[in-house]
C-alpha cells in the first residue's frame, strides 16, 4: 500500500539536534526543497543568511509543500553572525563544499548539536565562514562537473545524518 495522504502528526515528535545554515542561497525553489527535507527529517530549525529566501515566499512555497509553515526558521543578516551564535549555542559546525581539503562525507561523523552549512549555488560557502567551521565535509563527484544541486547535496548528508543520530538515541 502507497501512502498518500499526509498524517496528522509527525512520525517522530522529538526533533534532531540539527540546524541548517543557508549561506546565500539565489534558488528559492531550493529553499523549499530544503524545508522539505528539514521537515521530513525533523530537522530543528533553519537559518536563512543574505539574500537567501525565507517564508513567506511564493516560490519557496511552491516547493516546500507546506513544510515551510512546520519547520522553524529565522534570518541572521551574515552567515558569520550565524556561524557565531551556533558555534557559542554548542554547535559542531559544519561546512558541506567542493574544498579539496574536505573529509569525504562517507568517512565522516557527525557529532550532536550540529550546524550544517550549505552555499550558494555558484559561489559556495564564503571563505571567511570556512574557516570558522569546525569541520569540512563534500560529497565526492566522480563526473566531469565538481559538484551537484545544494537540494540534492542536503538530501544526500542530511539522510545520512540522520541515520547516525537515530543509531545513537533510542527512539522509541
Amino acid at each position: 500500500m502507497i501512502e498518500q495522504a499526509d498524517r496528522d502528526q509527525p512520525r517522530q515528535s522529538q526533533t534532531m539536534p540539527v540546524v541548517i545554515v543557508l549561506d546565500n542561497l539565489r534558488s528559492a525553489f531550493n529553499v523549499g526543497n530544503i524545508f522539505r527535507l528539514a521537515e521530513s527529517l525533523r530537522v530543528r530549525q533553519i537559518i536563512g543568511c543574505g539574500y537567501t529566501a525565507l517564508p513567506p515566499h511564493a516560490k519557496l512555497a511552491k516547493t516546500a509543500r507546506g513544510c515551510d509553515r512546520l519547520v522553524s526558521s529565522r534570518r541572521l543578516e551574515t552567515s558569520r553572525a550565524a556561524a557565531q551564535e551556533m558555534k557559542n549555542g554548542g554547535y559542531r559546525l559544519v561546512a558541506v563544499e567542493t574544498a579539496v581539503e574536505a573529509t569525504a562525507f562517507h568517512g565522516w561523523q557527525a557529532e550532536f548539536p550540529l550546524a550544517l552549512v550549505f552555499g550558494n549555488e555558484a559561489l559556495g560557502i564564503a571563505p571567511a565562514i570556512l574557516a570558522e567551521c569546525d569541520d569540512i565535509v563534500r560529497l565526492p563527484a566522480y563526473g566531469q562537473k565538481n559538484s551537484i544541486n545544494v537540494a540534492n547535496c542536503a538530501a544526500a548528508v542530511l539522510y545520512e545524518v540522520r541515520r547516525q543520530w537515530e543509531t545513537t538515541h533510542d527512539l522509541t
